[in-house]
């Protein structure tokens, strides 16, 4: 079984962005997700193969993208790690505005990736008809607390 905290650094790491490759575009929108680990269930089925059910509580801040700023909800997702120790994984994240307004994206990791990728999926009010990808890492982890770096395109 491995420490929530690492699971945690895994998932955030995840929640919020795929793969990317940062030669495809410029990102026009960059900031931080700050996430706090409600839950994290893992599942040893043993010889090397866990699974892990995670929740966070999800901030983002973003200064160039002011639309996602102070943007708040839930991100939830699986991973799994293999008998070759590589973890990948995925899920959805759904944030809500000051004024009500939602939105959603997908995410996932490759095996053993550092950075990884998210993709809008959806959203209500000003996040209505808005498209988007990009990547996310790890930069800060703190038990519960953890915080990605991210970036990509907005449009």
């Amino acid at each position: 079984m491995r420490p929530v905290g690492l699971l945690a650094s895994t998932f955030a790491a995840v929640t919020f962005f795929f793969t990317y490759n940062c030669s495809l575009a410029a990102d026009n929108c960059t900031g931080y997700d700050v996430l706090v680990t409600q839950s994290a269930e893992t599942n040893d089925l043993g010889k090397g193969h866990t699974v892990t059910l995670v929740s966070q509580s999800s901030l983002l801040i973003s200064e160039d993208a002011p639309i996602y700023n102070l943007v708040s909800g839930v991100c939830q997702g699986s991973l799994l790690s293999t008998p070759d120790g590589k973890t990948r994984g995925n899920g959805h994240c759904a944030r809500r505005d000051k004024d009500g307004d939602t939105q959603s994206i997908e995410w996932s990791q490759s095996p053993g990736a550092q950075k990884n990728a998210w993709k809008l999926t959806g959203g209500t009010g000003k996040f209505a008809g808005k498209t988007g990808s990009g990547w996310g890492e790890a930069v800060r982890s703190d038990g519960k607390i953890l915080v990605v770096k991210w970036g990509g395109t907005c449009n």
